[in-house]
């Protein structure tokens, strides 16, 4: 069922820690079980598992529950032991866990979706259930007599979700790369603003209320954070991974971005450095260097009997250039710039050695990863995917020790 990975070599990437393997078909979500060697898993084969620790170091199911269709999404709150679970058909179930972790009851079942469940948060204060689903909404309904309080209909699939727990704000990511900020009431809700910046769909979500960041991955292989506590709606932009971001987690106490893609690709960002906000594409019917017309200016063109280029824009001051004068790449990690990118002749004469230093780190999972979720107090991460493999990692080697609080997952 699950293999325990021996050699932990002493390194500065993420140490693998255990694999499990068993389901027969995708891995959709997988969450750590707080304070206890366990893992909850939900798969597109129709299966609710909970993983324990064996003496052996092995991770054997001491739960497997079948559903009737494919689980697409799932939330568990530890305190109360309650799991949801969302499914293909749109349904969302939840299930209480015993305190031995060996058995699983039935609890009710809420109508939220008419299509996938594409997230789900639980909030015990208020006993929602908030969802979002490729039915193309939001819905919120009542833990209590599972009624439905309210739903709220976008224009593309909902993909995925976050909640602000204190103001009953709500998060929406879909797949026309927008993000909906939505005060969510008893039975209502109003349209607070909505966020454009990527050129994808919105894979991931991850808000921080106590700095009252919000952080974007999408399809576009980019990072958005979004400065919603104030600063004029400051955003940053962060490009590093090759493939679509798939998941987010924000540290806090480290002020660490951990950024997962579908490729395998791990990627710990620093935010705690003064970063530079990209500056937004000047237009000109001209190049804003050599003042070269560009190939739909045809006054220009015929007036000075030349042809007419191609735009491109400086990724540093964004202005809007001709190739000749824009033939440098370079990385500039301070305005989120991983890769080397194109510069115009000037900005790039301006960036020194330093500035090109990175300001993030990059892993290799080996694996796809869908979801990954953190038990920030331990250190550890745990990734799933298409391939049905879940992972086990130690993070403290990459994000600090200073995370473990005592405890350690050797």
């Amino acid at each position: 069922m699950a293999a325990e990975i021996h050699s932990r070599p002493q390194s500065s990437r993420p140490v693998l820690l255990s694999k499990i393997e068993g389901h027969q078909d995708a891995v959709t979500a997988a969450l750590l079980i707080p304070k206890e060697d366990g893992v909850i898993t939900a798969s597109e084969d129709r299966t609710i598992r909970v993983w324990l620790k064996r003496d052996s170091g092995q991770y054997w199911p001491s739960i497997y529950h079948t559903m009737a269709s494919p689980c697409s999404a799932m939330a568990y709150h530890h305190d109360s032991r309650r799991i949801f679970v969302g499914q293909d058909n749109g349904a969302v179930m939840e299930f209480h866990v015993s305190e031995d972790f060996n058995k699983m009851n039935f609890i009710k079942t809420y109508p939220a979706h008419q299509n996938r469940v594409s997230a789900i948060i639980f909030s015990l204060a208020s006993e929602w259930v908030v969802s979002t689903g490729h039915d193309k909404c939001v819905s919120w309904m009542c833990t209590r007599n599972g009624d439905m309080l309210g739903r709220h209909f976008f224009t593309s699939w909902a993909s995925c979700l976050q909640y602000d727990f204190d103001t009953q704000y709500a998060f929406v990511g879909d797949y026309s790369g927008q993000i909906t900020l939505l005060k969510l009431e008893q039975n209502t809700c109003s349209v607070i603003t909505t966020l454009k910046g990527h050129e994808g769909s919105v894979a991931c979500l991850w808000w921080d209320p106590l700095q009252r960041l919000l952080f974007s991955g999408a399809s576009d292989n980019s990072i958005i954070m979004w400065d919603i506590g104030g600063r004029k709606g400051r955003t940053l932009l962060l490009q590093g991974h090759h493939d679509r971001v798939q998941a987010l987690c924000y540290l806090q106490l480290t002020r660490q971005l951990v950024s997962c893609s579908s490729d395998g690709g791990i990627a710990v960002w620093n935010m705690d450095v003064s970063r530079e906000e990209a500056p937004q594409w000047l237009e000109s019917d001209s190049c804003q260097k050599c003042e070269q017309p560009f190939f739909w200016n045809i006054k220009q063109m015929w007036d000075t009997k030349t042809l007419g280029l191609r735009q491109h824009h400086c990724r540093k001051c964004g202005q809007a250039v001709c190739g000749k004068c824009s033939s440098k790449r370079s990385s500039y990690p301070v305005m989120g710039f991983e890769f080397q990118v194109r510069m115009c002749d000037s900005c790039y004469d301006s960036i020194k050695d330093e500035d090109r230093t990175s300001l993030a780190t990059f892993h290799e999972g080996k694996h796809n990863i869908s979801h990954m979720s953190m038990d920030v107090a331990r250190g550890l991460m745990v990734t799933c995917g298409t391939d049905r493999v879940v992972k086990i990692w130690d993070m403290t080697p990459v994000v600090g020790c200073s995370l473990a609080t005592g405890f350690s997952p050797h």
